[in-house]
Parts: C-alpha cells; sequence; structure tokens
C-alpha cells in the first residue's frame, strides 16, 4: 500500500509524515521543484500476526507494509508550474490513495486557519493536472489523425478524453465519472489524481484536537477525514517507553496511534483486508481487496501458486483463536478446502495446494 501526502506549505505536512513513519526528516519549507520528496516504509502493527508469530515461532515474522510519501508542498499553480510532471511527483502518481493534510493551526502568516478553502486549494490544483494531462493527450491523438493514423483504439481513448475534459471542466474528480471496464483500462496508465481514493487529515494543534466536529462533518460530506495533533502525534511517536505513550495519549483522549488509525482508514478507503500463512518458516499478512478470490490470493502470494492452484486448505483467525490449535480445528469440523473462486474473509489463514 502506498499513500501520498499531500499539502500546502506550513501545513505540517512533513510533521505528519514524521509521525507515521517515526523518522526526522527535517520540518522545512519546500523552496523549489526540485526538493526530493521524503519516503519511508513501515511495518503495519497487527496483533493477530503477533499473536500467531508467539504460535508457531517462526523463522520471520512479515508484517503488510505502507510506503508513505511525503511531496513538496502544493501552491497555486502548482499544476500550471511543472510540479505535477516531475520524476517526485511519479511517486505520488504511482501511489493507491492521497491523503490531503489540512492545516488546522494558528501560525505567524496565517493566524486564522481555513481548512476547507486550503482543502480545495488542493483539489482544484489536482483537477488542473488531470485537465493538462488530458488535453496533451488528445493533442497527440489529433497529431496522429493528420498523419492518418485514425485507429479504432486512438479513437476510443479519444472518446474517453473528451468525457474526462468535460467532466474535470465542471471542476468534478474523474472518480466521479461512470466508465465501463473498457474505459477503465484505457484511463489506467494515466494515473490521473483524482481518480485516486482521497483522504483529508486534519492537522490541529494540541488545544483544538478533538473540538472539530462541526469542521470534521463539513469535510465528511465529500471526502472520509481524519484528525492528527501533527506536533503532538510526531513527539509522541519519538517515546521509547511504551508505558509513558501510553500516558500521554491517554491525556490527549487518543485511543490509538496516528498511523494506526490511518492505516486503519486507508484499508476502508481502499477495500483492502488481510488474509495470513502460516508456519515454523514464516508466519506473514498478505493484503487483497475485498471480494478477491482464493485464486487470486494465491496469485498475491506467488504466480505459480496461482498458475497451479488446487485447493485452498482454510480457517479463520477468530477459531484458532478459540480452539487453540490447528489440531483442534480439524477435530470441531472448523478446517475447510475451498476452490479457486472462494471470496477470501479478512482474517482467513490460507495454505495453497498447487502443481506446477
Amino acid at each position: 500500500m502506498r499513500i501520498g501526502l499531500l499539502g500546502l506549505p506550513n501545513s505540517g505536512k512533513t510533521t505528519i509524515f514524521n509521525a507515521l513513519t517515526k523518522l526526522e526528516a527535517p520540518v522545512t519549507d519546500y523552496t523549489n521543484v526540485k526538493a526530493e520528496p521524503n519516503l519511508a516504509v513501515v511495518a503495519v502493527a497487527d496483533d493477530r500476526i503477533s499473536y500467531l508469530s508467539e504460535m508457531y515461532r517462526p523463522k520471520k515474522t512479515i508484517y503488510t507494509t505502507i510506503e508513505f510519501i511525503d511531496f513538496v508542498g502544493v501552491t497555486e499553480g502548482s499544476a500550471k508550474a511543472g510540479l505535477f510532471c516531475g520524476q517526485g511527483m511519479e511517486l505520488i502518481k504511482n501511489a493507491d490513495a492521497l491523503a490531503l493534510v489540512v492545516r488546522n493551526f494558528p501560525n505567524e502568516s496565517e493566524p486564522f486557519p481555513a481548512p476547507i478553502d486550503d482543502m480545495e486549494k488542493i483539489i482544484d490544483e489536482l483537477l488542473i493536472s488531470d485537465l493538462i494531462i488530458a488535453e496533451n493527450r488528445l493533442e497527440r491523438i489529433a497529431h496522429a489523425y493528420r498523419q492518418g493514423k485514425k485507429t479504432s483504439v486512438l479513437q476510443i481513448e479519444e472518446k474517453v478524453l473528451r468525457r474526462i475534459v468535460d467532466h474535470v471542466s465542471e471542476n468534478r474528480a474523474i472518480s466521479e465519472l461512470e466508465l465501463d471496464k473498457e474505459q477503465e483500462k484505457v484511463v489506467r496508465g494515466f494515473q490521473f489524481f483524482t481518480k485516486k481514493p482521497l483522504m483529508v487529515i486534519l492537522n490541529s494543534d494540541e488545544y483544538s484536537f478533538g473540538k472539530n466536529n462541526d469542521l470534521l462533518k463539513r469535510i465528511e460530506k465529500n471526502h472520509q477525514v481524519i484528525e492528527f495533533a501533527g506536533k503532538f502525534e510526531m513527539e509522541l511517536s519519538g517515546l521509547n517507553d511504551p508505558e509513558e505513550e501510553d500516558l500521554f495519549m491517554a491525556d490527549m483522549g487518543i485511543q490509538e496511534s496516528a498511523r494506526d488509525r490511518l492505516t486503519r482508514m486507508a484499508h476502508g478507503l481502499l477495500g483492502y483486508i488481510s488474509f495470513f500463512t502460516v508456519g515454523s518458516d514464516e508466519v506473514r499478512a498478505w493484503n487483497i481487496h475485498e471480494g478477491d478470490t482464493a485464486l487470486e490470493a494465491a496469485g498475491t502470494i506467488h504466480s505459480d501458486l496461482a498458475r497451479g492452484f488446487i485447493r485452498a486448505e482454510c480457517f479463520t483467525y477468530d477459531d484458532l483463536i478459540a480452539c487453540g490449535s490447528e489440531k483442534a480445528i480439524r477435530e470441531k469440523g472448523r478446517f475447510r478446502l475451498e476452490g479457486k473462486n472462494y471470496r477470501v474473509q479478512d482474517g482467513n489463514i490460507l495454505n495453497i495446494r498447487f502443481n506446477v
């Protein structure tokens, strides 16, 4: 899972990045387009994997991961200035989801935060960028037509792109446009920004944190939103004493770390679930989309498992906890053999039988 962090300058975006990754990236203003993005891959804490690891005592325990990308601050005119077409922005284009960090704390230059306005400024730049991409491609298609290359493939692409241009020109995200499977395939390679799932991180200070229900409800009308006390969460992530960390979180009324809360939201936004593989060599968590089949889960592990798929041995984490062992699961009739069309459920433990 890859999440791109976007925000206006001084929104606290890098502070959020540090809170999520436990790193110490410099919290400074980006001053030019060549500024390198901050990157980090972090393991996603999952108590289920921790328990399974204690039970099976494997040589390796592998959690799922999230890659966070903290990109250059978005300013008005970023799309037209080329900020959305550099090498760094390619990382954002390849992100599975975008998280917009909006400021909800005073600073010296802007004592009165305007989170809704800031959010709309960022989205406007994303829309403009998508419009530029679509229009540029249409120009190249027109050039191909003039050279006598009016193929059926180009005509299909042109038709979809014209729909996108009309849609985006009305300040509407591409994700709101209904496309059939063929049209989805056509636009996939463009990695349009407003086609991606989008969440909002309301970055409050510790004085206003937890007191912004009306503002959160306004944002929730259009986007999933989560509130962080960014600076506090960054300081919290630097603590090495779990008891001290729990104490500070309790004082702020925070039940989970910023990373855990964002992870849960991202899984829901992207429609991800987790299944597990277990054994003495390795205990591992895997992400797939809700509704994916056992065959697709096998392919996530390795293409050979999907190619030679026979059956999936299946039981659930909850059954394992309730019964205490795989032997007890079998004795109680909770161990199953599933075919390739079985829809994997969150918390399933799978062993793929295959023959290549």
